[in-house]
């Protein structure tokens, strides 16, 4: 990727200024009128890439309101270049990318939201190497960017590793939600470390309350809460590299460093004092209803972890950074492991090269492709130069500086596991554990099911 394109094209920006004026017509924001945006890569990129009259094919998950936000995105790439972008979305993805691939009819790009799945298929041959100059541009520009660089990095059909997939939009794990009123009425300080995080729960025992709201049901589901638990404390007690080996089962859920970790969450959900209910009404709370607790008065907990999107789960009316805010679910400070953060996100793929499919993957190393859904919603990156001043509001702004803070970047794990474990096992063991059984026990009982598969 030809990112030292961009910097020699800054010369001729302002010359294709007048020209990009009458195809802006159909963009969100309008080239120049806000000065947040970084207006200058756009016409960087412009002024470098000239592709009128061409098309590009690009697939992905997105329906509805998320199909419009990423064509908000494209519309700038087809107004820079004069290609057209098109996009189609489907709720059957996964199949259906799969059987497209095969048939020799894949589009250009593909979104990816499972890195399993392009791992698949770039294994068969099927994806379009990106390059090392890519792969460097990134180590560079995202924070913890060698982490990004190994989530998009699979071994081809001749068993080589190459980096074939584009982080872009991703979501945040590692939150604690709380009331602030609460906080403040009770003489809490929102903790910095996990030595304090602790503490912060004994003080809250000590004063006749209760620390946390956890709850694991989900349906057929039931159980996954716990995962993204076990996976966060994994991050904080132990090397990234122990996290990559244990997903691909490299190192056996029985090892200790995954016991180990399961009984970290243990010291949470398993303690009477800290949840709301006692630990027995851990598996059989809804993970929807868990938050509320949050809400009542008195209120019956003071923290809740889960991810970005538990809001929509929220008393209706609740206004974030008032009514209800966040906190990153801290390291510890005596392990030195920095500030590991958990999430997920999309991954975009060459598929079927093609010229504008290399120039759309240079697109998107743009600020300005970042800061248009930024601006938006449902959108946060690592992206160091884009600007966190277009984040559509302060909850994605802080939970974007969540990422560019972070010194190591995992994706969900249970996702990266093969299904019968990852939405099989490991959740009902997980249910298991909320119910009394030793982590050793559940440990062995989910290797044997993943012993089963090999």
């Amino acid at each position: 990727m030809k990112t030292s394109a961009l910097v020699g094209a800054m010369a001729l920006a302002l010359t294709t200024s007048t020209a990009l004026a009458g195809s802006h017509a159909n963009l969100k924001f309008a080239p120049g009128e806000d000065a947040r945006f970084n207006w200058a890569s756009y016409e960087a990129f412009a002024a470098a890439n000239d592709l009128s009259g061409q098309e590009m094919s690009l697939f992905g998950p997105w329906l509805g309101p998320d199909k419009d936000l990423i064509e908000s995105v494209t519309a700038y790439f087809e107004a820079a270049t004069g290609a057209t972008v098109n996009y189609a979305g489907s709720d059957s993805f996964e199949q259906q990318i799969v059987i497209d691939t095969q048939a020799g009819s894949a589009p250009n790009v593909v979104v990816f939201p499972q890195p399993g799945l392009a791992a698949d298929l770039a294994s068969k041959g099927f994806l379009v190497p990106l390059g090392d100059e890519a792969a460097g541009w990134m180590v560079e520009n995202y924070a913890a960017g060698q982490s990004w660089v190994d989530l998009g990095t699979y071994t081809d059909k001749d068993g080589s590793a190459k980096f074939f997939g584009f982080p872009y939009k991703a979501d945040v794990k590692s939150l604690v939600w709380y009331v602030p009123e609460n906080f403040e009425d009770a003489g809490y300080e929102v903790p910095e470390t996990m030595e304090e995080l602790k503490e912060l729960s004994d003080q809250i025992v000590a004063d006749g309350a209760t620390p946390w709201c956890i709850g694991l049901g989900s349906g057929g589901a039931t159980g996954w809460p716990a995962t993204d638990w076990v996976e966060d404390m994994l991050l904080r007690t132990q090397p990234p590299s122990v996290y990559d080996k244990w997903v691909t089962n490299e190192m056996a859920f029985t090892d200790p460093a995954i016991v180990g970790a399961i009984e970290e969450f243990g010291a949470f959900a398993r303690n009477d004092d800290y949840v709301d209910g006692g630990a027995g009404a851990v598996a059989s709370t809804d993970f929807r209803d868990s938050p509320g607790g949050l809400f009542t008065s008195p209120p019956k907990c003071y923290m809740h972890r889960q991810a970005s999107f538990i809001p929509s789960f929220f008393p209706e009316g609740t206004e974030l950074g008032v009514d209800a805010d966040f906190f990153y679910f801290p390291a510890y400070a005596g392990k030195d492991l920095g500030r590991p953060v958990l999430g997920a996100g999309t991954l975009f793929a060459i598929t079927a090269d093609s010229p504008v499919a290399r120039a759309f993957m240079e697109f998107l190393q743009t600020p300005i492709s970042h800061e248009v859904w930024m601006a938006q919603s449902g959108f946060l990156t690592p992206l160091k130069s884009a600007n966190p001043e277009t984040y559509a509001n302060d909850a994605l702004r802080k939970q974007g500086e969540i990422l560019t803070n972070a010194t190591t970047f995992r994706f969900d794990g249970s996702d990266l596991m093969p299904g019968k474990i990852g939405a099989g096992a490991f959740w009902t063991g997980m249910v298991d554990y909320a119910g009394g059984k030793s982590a050793a026990d559940v440990a062995a009982a989910i290797q044997k099911e993943w012993d089963a598969i090999k």
